[in-house]
């Protein structure tokens, strides 16, 4: 009897050391070990990708932000300030309805076939307004200058990049509605587009808020 209760006390302290050193070693020692090495090494993106401005954070670069005018009486859809780039669609976010104390964005896609009827009526109303809202004086967008980029959501609804050539077609509507100059409005773009990851993965971008950050900066100097 007393060999047996030896024994489970026994197994009983094995069990609980190995307990306590898996948890030591997985739940202390290698996340401050897997911290250490990003903050160390990946100090940016550990932190989240921060974007700044004047001083604050304003964003991170992985994530798309809308650019819009604050709703007026009786509108649900606000409508774009035309005097900033503006990014991709966002047909894909969903709505919070599980809390709704708070008001949160949901990533996700649209989830619709190439014939669905709403996701035709999406794209057909987006290219409208891309050729109304980037037409000014003496330039005109045509249809088959608008890329897919400006009228279909990313995967995520979150894409923080447009393509160059949506970049390029809001440039004249930019520098009339801010009071520039088209060749400094295409500076900007140049600048701020970023080739192929390693020169062959992915396509060419454009950052939509770091793009308006130099745009304000730009603005400010007159």
């Amino acid at each position: 009897m007393n060999n047996s209760v030896t024994n489970t006390a026994r197994l009983l302290w094995a069990g609980l050391r190995a307990l306590l050193v898996l948890t030591l070693v997985t739940g202390v020692i290698y996340p401050l070990v897997v911290t250490g090495i990003a903050q160390g090494l990946f100090h940016d993106k550990a932190n989240g990708s921060e974007i700044k401005a004047d001083g604050k954070v304003v964003g991170s670069s992985l994530i798309g932000q809308s650019y819009n005018l604050p709703l007026k009486k009786g509108q649900t859809i606000p409508e774009p300030d035309l005097k900033w780039f503006q990014g991709r669609p966002q047909n894909g976010l969903g709505t919070n309805s599980v809390n709704t104390q708070y008001k949160l964005i949901l990533s996700g896609a649209t989830n619709r076939s190439g014939d669905n009827k709403d996701l035709i009526a999406w794209v057909t109303a987006a290219k409208a307004a891309v050729i109304k809202d980037n037409s000014v004086g003496g330039y005109t967008v045509k249809a088959s200058e608008v890329p897919a980029d400006a009228v279909t959501s990313s995967g995520s609804g979150l894409d923080p990049n447009i393509s160059p050539e949506y970049a390029e077609i809001q440039v004249h509507r930019v520098a009339e509605r801010n009071g520039l100059s088209v060749v400094q409005v295409e500076k900007l773009v140049e600048d701020h587009t970023d080739g192929r990851t390693l020169g062959f993965m992915g396509e060419p971008r454009v950052n939509v808020l770091e793009l308006n950050i130099a745009l304000k900066d730009l603005v400010a100097k007159g």
